[in-house]
């Protein structure tokens, strides 16, 4: 009988410190970086194809041997991912390029791609016996927490900056979690959720500081490898905080290939960020290997507000080894390439996807994205959240 899951082990990301799977961890005991789960893809080659997949449920498990949960009795699911890979055809007329594809994240449950790690890292927390769940959040993420440990029937905890949208706060309260206020950005969230985890006995699902958020965004990965037939398209453009998102892609290519199923064809991937806060943009055009805190961090989009992500030297890796870029843009043209975006396609996009769309202008203008090249952006949350801009906007 095939196994539910090929899991192996747990691995560190910056040390190679190997750790065995089935136990609660946070990070790499030995350095205190992030940890990777791995496979036994070549058995997990032998067991499941692309073939198998076209009977399977329209969610992200249908990648259910790639996945760490060990027993389908744990798994919370709201029904997340496999979301449309959308051709924008009348954006492609109007910014004379083709193919553009729109990755619309936003029709996951709570409204955001943070649905995807969240169902993934609460059903392994549920198994590995956790009761409680932290996580500080710039909103999406707070929203998916709750919704999935409501399902679960587990407590769950958000720290959200005091000035996120009120959308946020109450989407967080109406499904049961307990949401903290904190003066201040995710990183002051992160400290006041810290020091509360051991004193209350929480488990902590903040961004890579558990292993299978990843596991869950990874998918996105494995989604775009078989909507666009087992290939991969030139160039993903992505809006990067915590970076999760993009890291998980990069592992998912690496996995896809060992498993068989694609060839050694990378797309590039490129970083968009806020000119208000690029910590990542700036490391990447420095040539550091960790990206330093971006001091008085600011920017319409609440997600790219993040002055230090634990995760900066996988996100680095992955943009220098697919021959990507990073890019920095002021507010200004992601609004504007927010509304762009969605006249153009019927999408109500979040500001960090309305970035990547200014990120590619900006890329076409230089000369870095050639016509002819497939561009996938990715719109990583609904607008609807985000009433503050628009008020302001309109």
């Amino acid at each position: 009988m095939a196994n539910l899951s090929y899991l192996s082990y747990l691995e560190c990301g910056w040390c190679a410190e190997k750790l065995e799977s089935n136990k609660l961890w946070n990070l790499c005991p030995k350095c205190g970086k992030p940890l990777l789960a791995r496979y036994d893809l070549e058995e997990a080659s032998r067991a499941v194809g692309p073939k198998d997949l076209l009977n399977r449920e329209p969610t992200l498990w249908r990648y259910r041997e790639l996945l760490p949960l060990q027993d389908d009795a744990h798994k919370v699911s709201l029904g997340e991912g496999f979301t449309p890979l959308l051709r924008a055809r009348r954006l492609e007329t109007e910014l004379e390029h083709s193919p553009i594809f729109i990755k619309e994240e936003g029709l996951n449950p709570a409204g955001s791609f943070k649905a995807r790690g969240l169902s993934v890292a609460v059903s392994r927390a549920l198994e590995l016996g956790a009761k409680a769940l932290s996580i500080p959040s710039a909103g999406n993420a707070a929203c998916a927490l709750s919704a999935y440990a409501a399902a679960a029937g587990l407590e769950a905890h958000v720290y959200l900056p005091a000035d996120v949208p009120k959308p946020f706060i109450n989407e967080c309260r109406v499904l049961g979690a307990q949401v903290h206020l904190i003066e201040g950005l995710i990183t002051d969230c992160g400290k006041a959720a810290r020091e509360d985890l051991e004193k209350y006995g929480r488990f902590d699902v903040s961004t890579l500081k558990e292993p299978y958020r990843i596991e869950g965004k990874k998918t996105m990965g494995y989604e775009l490898a078989e909507q666009f037939n087992w290939t991969l398209p030139d160039v993903i453009i992505y809006p990067t905080g915590g970076g999760t998102g993009l890291v998980g892609m990069w592992k998912a290519f690496e996995e896809l290939e060992k498993l068989g199923w694609i060839g050694s064809k990378r797309p590039r991937m490129v970083t968009v960020q806020s000119e208000g806060c690029a910590p990542i943009v700036k490391a990447f055009h420095q040539g550091q290997e960790l990206a330093e805190p971006w001091p008085n961090a600011s920017t319409i989009a609440d997600g790219l507000r993040v002055p230090a992500a634990i995760g900066d030297f996988l996100i680095l890796r992955a943009l220098r080894e697919s021959r990507g870029t990073a890019v920095a843009v002021p507010d200004s043209e992601i609004l504007q390439a927010t509304h762009v975006l969605g006249k153009a396609t019927g999408i109500w996009p979040a500001p960090e996807g309305g970035a990547t769309l200014a990120a590619f202008l900006r890329l076409k203008q230089s000369g870095w994205v050639r016509e002819g090249e497939a561009v996938v952006l990715f719109n990583t949350g609904n607008g609807a959240k985000y009433s503050r801009i628009w008020d302001q906007s309109s």
